[in-house]
């Protein structure tokens, strides 16, 4: 039998199918209705979804509900007053500020207030917080149902709290950071404790770690001081905030220094006594001041790093009354001075000679030194032999002497050292017995090993004896062949360039004294000089743009990465170059190796024989800046030597003195230059963060 088809029936299901395939995208795209009191209020632009939030304009219900609105374009934001309440939001700021009866109060959003169509939009729930009524979300007729009838408590966005400070607390030292969280969010990567102004919402990270809830230490800062705002994040491996808090803290410090290792009173006998310093402030260095109050001495160390210590070294001229004090700077250079300490200093005279040992055999050229804790006015290095004639090897005000005993001194000997004092006293050290082996012996000091030579060199030797003659045997390593120079120099010939060696030949009493060949290498080509990557005036600009860069990936302060590039290329116009080929290396931080682009040939200093003298180093080279820039991040981000400085690399002043212990200079006062680069530039202001 012959089926018939109702094509009415049919067209009727197809227009169901498209009824019920179209409803939910066109649901979704409804717009978000605002109902305040029971009445919808037009808003345009509308009300919107932000990261599974709902977005409301924030002029249209705080009007809505009689609160006075003003904006302040300078600092983009937003006031919001209604009889005892008051709410400051900034755009792009998470942080909201409200006052509910002179309370203030601070609270992270889990969506920062933007601007959308020229209208500023906010979470739901700040609403709900700032003007302290109901709100609720209607799905059914997608509507944000407002109802000032009802009160409601502000209510933090996420189970979070910062509980090793009280809101309002005054901070006036060290404190610890911890934090209570419901629990910990899934991805949380790293906890961050900022100050920040409370104006600007801009400031600092004090603290930071992978350990969501260990107790973290901060001392503030004399920069710290006044109204602040503490406040404390997690953050995901991709710097998203995951949970937060913030509470108003007042950072008020009174300084307290205080010199440890010494007690008012103490009777000081030892030769060296370690001092400290004992503050309630992060300085950016100390200095320790020591007067003797009865002659007016006067002495200040260089500045060293608050937690490193200091040894003092009494000396005679000390014995007596000692008052010393520590004198801490902050990054300005303004200084703070702590109370004196009293001491009374007796400690014996000492006098040592240095250089030798007992029992050794002197073969050669040696050094020889005084230890001593007195002022001297004349200075004898003394020699005395087995019938206990005496020869005075050096006399002057004081010094060191290089002692090369020729056969005239061979045999036993008796050595010491004899000063005068600035009263006329003599004084003799304890003998130090040796065995002078005399051995006619002559060291080369005209070249070194290694050394490139691209102008004229002396010809010299140091001989125990004085020689009837000397000659110098130059011969080129490739082809066997030389030539004997004489006179005091010699300057290289066009046709010279290549490996030598270089070798003296003394004549005494009959026999020939010859020197160990030294190999090194003339060059007589055109030679290139560090050249800048950049005008002198544009150098900040480009240095502060990579460490910017850098910084939002590694947390490393972005104002110790521009100052170490300052200090380390003088402000960029000292960049190494191949000293033959003129190739450019791009390095900024003079870091040694192949790079990316290879290596450049730089000069370096060494020593040989008592002598100082260039020597060819293989410098890193790179295709562009950025790739230095990046070695040198890494060389700091995974050398197990720089593990100490990453737990401070955040903070510009912890992170100068880190870089220092760990070994990556060995300036005594690296750090402090970086320090007052930092400071004299308003490099700081790279570091500035917000939430």
């Amino acid at each position: 039998m012959r089926k018939i088809f109702n094509w009415k029936v049919v067209i009727l299901l197809l227009m169901v199918v498209a009824i019920f395939n179209i409803a939910p995208d066109a649901y979704a795209e409804s717009p978000i209705k605002l109902i305040i009191d029971g009445k919808t209020v037009k808003a345009d632009p509308e009300a919107f979804m932000e990261s599974n939030r709902t977005l409301v304009p924030i002029r249209v219900i705080a009007e809505g509900l009689g609160a006075e609105v003003t904006w302040d374009n300078n600092s983009r934001t937003v006031h919001i007053s209604k009889e005892d309440r008051q709410v400051v939001l900034a755009i792009d700021s998470r942080l909201i500020e409200y006052t509910v009866d002179n309370e203030t109060i601070y609270n992270l959003s889990d969506v920062a207030p933007l601007i959308s169509e020229e209208r500023t939009f906010v979470p739901v729930r700040v609403v709900s917080n700032a003007l302290g009524v109901g709100i609720h979300w209607d799905n059914d007729r997608r509507a944000v149902i407002i109802d000032s009838s009802e009160k409601s408590e502000i209510e933090p966005f996420y189970d979070f709290k910062i509980s090793g400070v009280d809101s309002g607390q005054v901070i006036s030292g060290t404190i610890s950071l911890n934090s209570t969280l419901g629990s910990v969010p899934a991805g949380a990567s790293e906890i961050r404790y900022m100050l920040l102004d409370r104006d600007t919402r801009k400031g600092f990270i004090i603290a930071k770690g992978t350990d969501i809830a260990s107790v973290y230490k901060w001392m503030p800062s004399m920069e710290d001081q006044g109204e602040k705002v503490l406040a404390a994040a997690v953050y995901s491996k991709d710097g998203k905030i995951l949970a937060g808090a913030a509470i108003p803290v007042k950072v008020q410090i009174t300084p307290e220094i205080k010199l440890t290792g010494l007690t008012d009173g103490e009777l000081v006998t030892a030769g060296s006594v370690p001092i400290g310093a004992s503050l309630n402030f992060s300085a950016a260095y100390v200095k320790y001041e020591m007067i003797n109050p009865d002659t007016d001495a006067y002495y200040i160390s260089p500045g060293v790093e608050p937690a490193e210590g200091f040894t003092m070294v009494p000396v005679m001229e000390d014995n007596g009354n000692m008052w010393l004090r520590v004198i801490a700077y902050d990054v300005k250079g303004n200084e703070y001075k702590g109370q004196y300490v009293k001491v009374r200093i007796a400690v014996d005279r000492y006098l040592n000679l240095k250089g030798v040992t007992s029992g050794q055999t002197v073969d050669g050229s040696v050094t020889l030194s005084t230890s001593r804790n007195f002022n001297v006015s004349e200075t004898q290095y003394v020699a005395v032999d087995a019938s206990g004639a005496e020869t005075i090897l050096y006399n002057a005000g004081y010094g060191n002497y290089s002692w090369f005993p020729g056969p005239d001194m061979a045999g036993s000997k008796e050595l010491y050292v004899r000063v005068k004092d600035t009263a006329g006293n003599v004084y003799t050290s304890s003998p130090v017995k040796v065995t002078v082996a005399g051995t006619p012996k002559v060291i080369l000091q005209s070249v070194g090993p290694g050394q490139v030579v691209t102008d004229a060199f002396d010809l010299k030797v140091k001989s125990n004896v004085t020689p009837d003659s000397v000659v110098y045997i130059l011969t080129n390593t490739k082809t066997g062949v030389s030539k004997t120079l004489t006179g005091q120099s010699y300057t290289p010939a066009g046709g010279d360039a290549g490996s030598w060696s270089l070798r003296a030949e003394a004549s005494y009493g009959g026999k020939t004294l010859k020197t160990e060949d030294v190999k090194f290498t003339i060059y007589t080509g055109k030679l290139y000089s560090a050249l800048p990557v950049v005008a002198k005036d544009k150098f900040v600009d480009l240095a502060s743009g990579l460490a910017v860069g850098t910084q939002k990936n590694t947390g490393m302060s972005a104002a110790l990465q521009t100052a170490q590039a300052i200090l380390e290329t003088g402000w960029g116009q000292s960049v190494p170059v191949d000293k033959y080929t003129g190739q450019f290396s791009n390095n900024l931080f003079g870091i040694k190796g192949a790079g990316s682009a290879g290596s450049v040939t730089s000069n370096t200093w060494e020593e040989y024989n008592g002598v100082s003298f260039r020597v060819d180093d293989q410098f890193r080279a790179y295709n562009n800046v950025g790739e230095s820039w990046d070695d040198h991040n890494d060389l700091l981000l995974t050398r197990e030597r720089y593990a100490p400085f990453r737990e401070v690399m955040f903070d510009s002043t912890q992170g100068a003195w880190a870089l220092r212990r760990c070994g990556y200079a060995t300036d005594s006062q690296y750090s402090i230059k970086l320090i007052n680069l930092i400071n004299t530039y308003d490099l700081k202001k790279l570091d500035q963060v917000g939430i």
